[in-house]
């Protein structure tokens, strides 16, 4: 049969450079079956509920202020080392439409753990629904994806591989999910060291998480209880701080109805 050639567009080059430098990543993943009741319940007491996203993030950056080797990164310049960020840095994959085409891009955020449920689900969807090319991190992505592919390739290696600049430019963690589709990915590929992702979530709570990590920076064992804490840390410290949220929700609606 005879088709037809189609050029590559700037995002389709930036996934296939991104792909480039994860194909090499020792990459392993460990999965777990959380029961989220208590957070659920939070959650579905609020008027305008917070969306999942949000909370996963903002629970994955506090376990990550615990355990330090998620806020590590395998480099090599100027040698092969680990380089241990004093904060997270989330890196999230957005579907968007640009130029007449769905494309994968990444917003970076900057310290979630000290930000609010609230800040983080207004950051992401800004990211989801404003202009693409008003987003800081879309636009030097498509800057960058007009190079020729040699110079595209040395930018990224050497921010993949230079500590300090590394989480400015990639993060230190990346979150990427379907379960908004009823899907879930089981094999992700990033350079970055974690890759959290989770699945559909029941009526009761249930959702499958992952943890893709990098088997040069930690181990197994170590995954393994992170994620046991990441529960607790859902069903404790985010589902307390979704709780305050609802309980401020009637003051700030008196408030809003007096200043009219």
């Amino acid at each position: 049969m005879r088709g037809r050639a189609l050029k590559l567009s700037g995002p389709r080059r930036l996934v296939g450079d991104l792909m480039r430098f994860s194909i090499g990543v020792p990459r392993v993943s460990v999965q777990r079956q959380m029961n989220l009741a208590p957070l659920q319940q939070a959650r579905i007491s609020r008027g305008q509920r917070p969306s999942w996203t949000a909370l996963f993030l903002k629970g994955y950056a506090l376990l990550a202020m615990e355990t330090p080797e998620l806020r590590r990164a395998y480099v090599k310049l100027p040698r092969p080392q680990l380089y241990e960020y004093p904060g997270s840095v989330a890196s999230i994959a957005h579907e968007r439409e640009y130029e007449g085409e769905r494309v994968v891009l990444l917003s970076l955020i900057k310290n979630p753990e000290r930000r609010t449920i609230t800040e983080l689900g207004a950051s992401i969807d800004a990211a989801r629904k404003r202009p693409v090319l008003e987003i800081k991190e879309f636009r030097r992505a498509l800057k960058i994806a007009r190079a020729p592919a040699p110079i595209r390739w040395l930018l990224m290696w050497l921010g993949l591989n230079l500590g300090r600049q590394r989480a400015r430019h990639f993060g230190t963690f990346q979150l990427s999910v379907y379960s908004g589709l009823g899907a879930e990915s089981l094999n992700p590929l990033t350079p970055l060291t974690t890759l959290f992702n989770y699945g559909p979530i029941s009526d009761q709570g249930a959702v499958t998480v992952r943890i893709h990590y990098d088997h040069r920076v930690m181990d197994g064992a170590n995954v393994a209880r992170a994620l046991e804490r990441f529960e607790r840390i859902l069903n404790g410290e985010i589902a307390a701080e979704v709780a305050s949220l609802a309980q401020n929700e009637p003051a700030n609606a008196r408030l809003s109805g007096s200043a009219t």
